[in-house]
């Protein structure tokens, strides 16, 4: 599991760090990482042309003594001071070893006869939109063909939550020290960072629980439900699924099937009966009971271990009655689509619920849970507002979309690897709520579900046709493709090296962006 901590953890554990080494130790072990991996990606060192772009403070100071590194090994190294005062010994360093400063005035003809450009103008601790030259510099790493390395985040990401408030350098590498930083998970910053390597200079032992997790694949494994010898259907998981309605019988097909595909040990459809028939027609495994609109309450089924409720399902009474009736249980419950529509009205249905429960809402769905937010809002600050849910609805909350998050009230919250482009087609979301419900039914609480659901989920797409555009219904046949990827793995990480059918995006040498 990458762990993630925040600015002020991470200054708090380099201050204690820095108060038992020798002055300058820190900073040492950071550059010599960071040059590492500049040398690892170049093709010759001796002659390499590179660029290092230095801001004020210790982010520039690693970016210098790298730089002085990288120098020594006979690359022509030129440095871009932004800020104001550099750190002094770094540039001292840099100059000793051969490194020379360029004028501001030649920044574009230095940047672009660059084999590699270092990013080091601003660190963790900046906020907000980068300032000139800074934003300049950033504008012009972008246009060159020149590999870029980021020095501890990409200049332009606020490190606590991934927000990007203007221009930002897009990164092929993040070169980060200690532990991750949360901005280098989580869109829209999560986007600009590249391949991430982590460079170990002693901070773990001094680090308490970390604020966002990112699981690989072993983790997912070791929390995947597998059948035993004295396994039946019922012990796997008996999981009811009211979706879909005359309108979106496609829902409950999708939502039927995610669910069937990972496992689930017996599913029970609840709904009209022409969707019902529907089901049946795609899935005859599924047991159906056909509703009674009058009484839309009275014929749920009473023994099953966990329920999907609301895609696809509508917003008319007959909705609303039947999800009072489902959350009155003490059953887990997944609420998705127009269920979280209808919960928005009656926020206490889930806030005031001691059984578990697990929301799947998108950017749009989630603004309807905290009335004062927008989309765009949310979409802009994911982080916070997966929180806030959580804490509001006291309850584990998966917020779909570019990153996806998991969160619940006491714990780091959690962002999906997987993700991809590909999800971004209809039914998508009722495939996960299936897969989700399986895994709820199976045992799971509602943070482990959500957080294997949501891997599986883009594992799958990207399975299905080799990176190729995939529909709902394709994803279905990839979750037992994922499924064999993710038990059959056994790389270091459980994740093979960037560019595999199975990458997370987080190791192995970067390459030039498209």
């Amino acid at each position: 599991m990458r762990q993630a901590h925040t600015v002020q953890t991470v200054r708090e554990a380099e201050e204690a760090l820095m108060a038992s080494r020798p002055e300058g130790a820190l900073m040492r072990a950071a550059a010599g990482g960071l040059a590492a991996v500049c040398i690892r990606l170049l093709p010759r060192v001796y002659g390499a042309r590179v660029v290092v772009l230095v801001g004020g403070g210790d982010n520039g100071g690693d970016a210098l003594y790298a730089g002085a590194a990288i120098a020594r090994r006979g690359a022509r190294v030129r440095a871009l001071v932004a800020g104001s005062a550099p750190h002094a010994a770094g540039l001292a360093a840099f100059r000793a070893a051969g490194g020379a400063v360029a004028a501001g005035a030649d920044a574009a003809t230095e940047i672009g006869a660059a084999e590699l450009v270092v990013d080091g103008l601003v660190g963790i601790g900046g906020r907000g939109a980068l300032r000139e030259p800074h934003a300049t510099l950033a504008a012009l790493t972008g246009e060159a063909d020149a590999l870029v390395v980021a020095v501890d985040l990409p200049s332009g990401i606020d490190a606590d939550t991934g927000t990007v408030s203007g221009p930002c350098v897009r990164a092929d590498v993040t070169v980060t020290f200690g532990t991750h930083k949360p901005g280098l998970f989580v869109d829209p910053g999560a986007r600009y960072v590249g391949v991430v390597e982590l460079v170990d200079i002693g901070l773990g032992p001094r680090l308490p629980a970390p604020r966002v997790v990112s699981p690989q694949v072993a983790d997912i494994a070791a929390l995947l439900p597998e059948p035993g010898p004295e396994s039946d259907k019922y012990r796997r998981g008996v999981l009811a699924v009211a979706a879909g309605s005359d309108r979106y019988r496609g829902a409950a097909v999708l939502a039927v099937g995610g669910a069937l595909r990972t496992g689930v040990g017996l599913l029970r459809y609840v709904g009209q009966q022409g969707v019902a028939t529907e089901v049946v027609h795609h899935w005859p495994e599924a047991v159906v009971s056909v509703l009674d609109p009058t009484d839309p309450a009275g014929r749920l089924p009473q023994r099953v271990a966990a329920w999907v409720v609301g895609p696809g399902r509508g917003l008319h009474p007959t909705a609303a009655m039947e999800l009072e009736a489902v959350l009155a249980t003490d059953r887990p419950v997944l609420l998705d689509a127009d269920a979280i529509t209808l919960l928005a009205k009656r926020p206490e249905l889930v806030s005031d619920r001691t059984a578990p429960t697990l929301l799947t809402p998108h950017a749009g769905e989630l603004s309807r849970l905290l009335p004062d937010s927008t989309p765009a809002e949310v979409e802009e600050h994911r982080l916070d507002h997966v929180v806030r849910a959580a804490e509001r609805y006291n309850c584990t909350v998966l917020l779909k979309g570019s990153t996806t998050l998991i969160a619940a009230p006491g714990l780091p919250v959690v962002v999906n690897p997987t993700g991809t482009p590909l999800l971004a087609t209809a039914g998508t979301g009722d495939v996960l709520a299936g897969a989700a419900g399986a895994l709820l039914s199976a045992g799971l609480s509602p943070p482990d579900a959500a957080t294997c659901a949501a891997y599986l989920h883009g594992l799958a797409a990207r399975l299905a046709h080799d990176g190729a555009p995939v529909s709902s219904s394709d994803l279905i046949g990839a979750l037992p493709v994922a499924f064999a990827a993710i038990l059959g793995s056994d790389s270091e990480e459980g994740v093979p090296a960037r560019g595999s059918k199975v990458a997370d995006g987080t190791r192995g040498r970067g390459g030039r962006r498209g």
